[in-house]
């Protein structure tokens, strides 16, 4: 037998450079801080330049990438491109002061400019924040740089007459004419290697309310403190504050989370009934059960998933507000988060509510003491789901006993990425796998794939891939995946954490029935291998409210009969 000597493959590649990242990320966290583009950013850089991930597209090229720059700069704080130091906190009080939060659009998390130079970001959902935050700076960075390679001539700072022009275009801090602006956004074309058509497409993009000419902005300070790096030695620093290492792992939000949950169960009388616990986002439950009741007119003229796609409209506030004031008066507990995890809780006390006036077909009948309470959780991010399931499963100490909650059902929905299949498609998994080891969570999936067929909708059946982040997938590892035995038709972020917590808590810890029903389906956000459906390529539209509600009217005829 003739022994071959496998060159390694693009995917085993990739594999390696996240495996280098994720460890590469912890260390510097146990270090306390780092310069991103200094000795120490380096395998950080190397990696994400390795990997190309598809969400960050031309990051390996000279020219600007413009689509990836926006993906990133909605998930960090407005303003983070003028600051020298960003320094990753805990919860530390910044909110009791002067200083105004600031939430990144696209992700829930408290920012606080504290000067000119510094940018505190707080850090309350666990590791996974943090190596999404890294891996975006990482990246605006590293455009950062490309941006002072074009435009420094010489090694004393010496700038070409774009990047002149362009200064004066975001220090006059005027509302551009449109002959200013596009004068400006020819050299602003020249300077990141794009063409003035590519820009002029994305200006609007990028533009803010207050800030139309925030694109001129971004690109200017970005170049600004690259140059003053490479002429002045002058590094951008990441810093972790003392507290946020030291709290780090220890679970403390989720603790306080659970904590404020079982009180709010035991308040109410609810601690002794079957809980349901699901995982989902805010509306689909509320809306599945309410909706037929508080807009009759509505729905006697329209089908029901129009009248789910009418509620996700941004500029029908007031139809929203008509079925939260018809679930509150029916029984909806509502638990805004005030722990740091940023995940709200509503809990239905179902002896309050009359199934006849639903449209959920129940048929099953219960004992007043045997009436489910379904226990709406907002998605959690990351490895933060393992810290929350497992503070919540755990019993209630109590003086003199201890209660165990009485969890008959978890039920986990989301989006997540595809890869066969496109947008809006639902995938039902029948275990998780956590990237970059072989750890495996096999689970017996009470949905199947006959649950959602009939409804022009494509359901795949299959392993997921749970991943350190959105950020970091190319295509030729998601190809392995897909083409060798694991058989993988998707990858979101929190199954594995979930599926680990429900494990140790049903059939090692004892704290909950070792035999609870477990519930996991997904709708596609994205197809990562597709050009052009990547997450960078835009949101779902109402794409995505079909099978949200296929699938939380499944979860709920199930716990029902």
């Amino acid at each position: 037998m003739n022994k071959k000597h496998h060159a390694r493959t693009r995917a085993q590649e990739s594999s390696n450079a996240i495996e280098r990242m994720y460890i590469t990320m912890r260390h510097l966290f146990n270090r306390g801080f780092y310069k991103p583009m200094g000795v120490s950013g380096e395998t950080l850089r190397e990696a994400l330049l390795l990997l190309r991930p598809e969400i960050y597209g031309s990051i390996g090229d000279e020219k600007a990438e413009l689509e990836g720059l926006l993906y990133v700069v909605d998930r960090l704080p407005y303003g983070i491109e003028e600051c020298t130091f960003i320094n990753l906190t805990s919860d530390e009080g910044y909110i009791n002061s002067h200083f105004k939060a600031i939430i990144p659009p696209k992700r829930r998390r408290n920012c606080f400019r504290i000067d000119h130079e510094q940018m505190n970001i707080e850090i309350t959902r666990g590791r996974s924040e943090i190596y999404d935050i890294l891996t975006h700076l990482t990246f605006m960075f590293v455009e950062s740089h490309k941006i002072s390679k074009r435009v420094l001539i010489d090694e004393e700072g010496t700038t070409t007459r774009d990047w002149l022009k362009l200064e004066k275009a975001v220090l006059s801090n005027k509302e551009l004419t449109q002959e200013e602006r596009e004068i400006a956004i020819a050299h602003t074309a020249n300077i990141l290697g794009r063409t003035f058509n590519e820009l002029t497409n994305m200006y609007s993009s990028f533009a803010l309310p207050d800030q139309p000419e925030r694109f001129l902005h971004l690109i200017y300070w970005l170049g600004k403190l690259a140059i003053e790096e490479v002429v002045n030695n002058k590094g951008r620093t990441v810093t972790f504050s003392p507290v946020l290492r030291e709290r780090l792992g220890h679970h403390i939000h989720g603790e306080i989370w659970s904590d404020t949950i079982k009180e709010a169960l035991m308040k109410n009388g609810l601690i002794d009934r079957p809980i349901h616990v699901i995982s989902a986002n805010m509306h689909s439950v509320m809306n599945s059960i309410f909706a037929p009741q508080a807009l009759k007119t509505l729905a006697a003229k329209k089908s029901m998933f129009e009248v789910y796609e009418a509620l996700s409209q941004k500029e029908n506030q007031e139809l929203r507000n008509k079925v939260t004031k018809e679930a509150l008066s029916k029984g909806m507990i509502y638990i805004p988060d005030t722990s740091g995890t940023n995940i709200d809780v509503q809990i239905f006390d179902t002896a309050k509510i009359d199934f006849k006036k639903t449209d959920l077909e129940v048929s099953k009948m219960f004992e007043d003491s045997e009436k489910p309470v379904l226990f709406v959780m907002d998605y959690a991010f990351g490895e933060q789901a393992y810290e929350t399931i497992d503070e919540l499963l755990k019993p209630i100490k109590l003086k003199d006993k201890q209660i165990h909650l009485n969890v008959d059902s978890i039920s986990i929905m989301g989006k997540a990425g595809i890869l066969e299949g496109g947008k809006g498609d639902i995938m039902i998994p029948s275990a998780h796998i956590f990237e970059g080891t072989a750890d495996n969570y096999p689970l017996d999936n009470q949905l199947s794939k006959s649950d959602f067929e009939g409804h022009g909708i494509d359901v795949y059946e299959g392993t997921m891939i749970t991943v350190l982040g959105t950020s970091l997938q190319n295509k030729e590892i998601l190809k392995f995946f897909f083409n060798s035995t694991w058989n993988v038709i998707g990858l979101e972020m929190e199954g594995a954490h979930y599926q680990k917590a429900i494990q140790a808590a049903s059939k090692v810890r004892g704290s909950i029935n070792p035999n609870v029903k477990v519930r996991y389906a997904y709708y596609a956000s994205d197809n990562p291998l597709e050009t052009g459906s990547t997450l960078a390529s835009g949101g779902l539209g109402t794409t995505g409210v079909k099978p949200t509600y296929l699938i939380t009217r499944k979860i709920l005829q199930q716990i029902f009969n």
